[in-house]
């Protein structure tokens, strides 16, 4: 899908849908009555033509009925479950334009200016009694730390005034060190960033952001 048919046609973002699907339904039915119409045709020229002294019996004629009504469900089936496909990616793709402008949030360990501030993420295995930020410069030195204190397992996030950080913020990444005396503690990081745009290309949705370029939908972890 072309989001621009949603842009320009903001009374009915569906309609191309619409009329999409309807076609694939038409097309559907029409390919299964074909099917089952040159079925019958075979199966009368058969009996038409069967051994008089050796005529098919009433099984082999509904099993055959019965063989061919499976095969044109199977077919409708698959055209069905390609629709419901296409009618996924089409929905993803007005929930991704309702994001525009929005941050989110996806797995990563950039640090993104947003509003003036560098904004990150984490998410902590288990709670710590000392938990300490480091953002790090694109040669790996670290150039501003900070004490966050006893931190809990769900979602944190944190946010660095831009006064803090160097003049050049770019490549800027962070690292979280989360400790405690009875285990051992993983963070995991998440890069915060806003929504430009969204993009397609056929069954992929991605997601423009402002500084991390294209990310794909399914990676969204959390939103602002």
């Amino acid at each position: 899908m072309d989001t621009s048919s949603v842009a320009n046609n903001p009374t009915d973002p569906y309609a191309a849908l619409n009329t999409k699907n309807a076609g694939s339904s038409t097309s559907a039915t029409a390919g299964a009555a074909d099917t089952q119409d040159r079925f019958l045709k075979l199966l009368v020229a058969q009996m038409q033509n069967q051994d008089p002294m050796n005529p098919m019996d009433n099984a082999q004629v509904t099993t055959q009925l019965a063989q061919i009504q499976t095969v044109t469900g199977i077919d409708t089936l698959n055209t069905s479950i390609g629709t419901l496909g296409s009618q996924f990616t089409q929905m993803q793709a007005l929930q991704g334009v309702s994001l525009m402008g929005h941050d989110v949030s996806t797995q990563g360990n950039q640090l993104n200016m947003i509003d003036d501030k560098g904004e990150g993420g984490y998410q902590l295995s288990s709670a710590s009694t000392a938990t300490q930020l480091d953002v790090l410069n694109a040669a790996g030195a670290v150039v501003y730390t900070e004490q966050l204190g006893p931190q809990g397992t769900g979602m944190q996030t944190f946010n660095v005034p831009a006064d803090q950080l160097p003049a050049d913020t770019a490549g800027l990444t962070f690292k979280i060190t989360a400790t405690s005396p009875k285990q051992t503690i993983t963070a995991n990081t998440y890069a915060h960033d806003r929504v430009v745009a969204v993009n397609t290309n056929g069954t992929t949705l991605s997601l423009q952001l402002q500084t991390m370029g294209n990310v794909p939908y399914a990676s969204v972890t959390a939103v602002d």
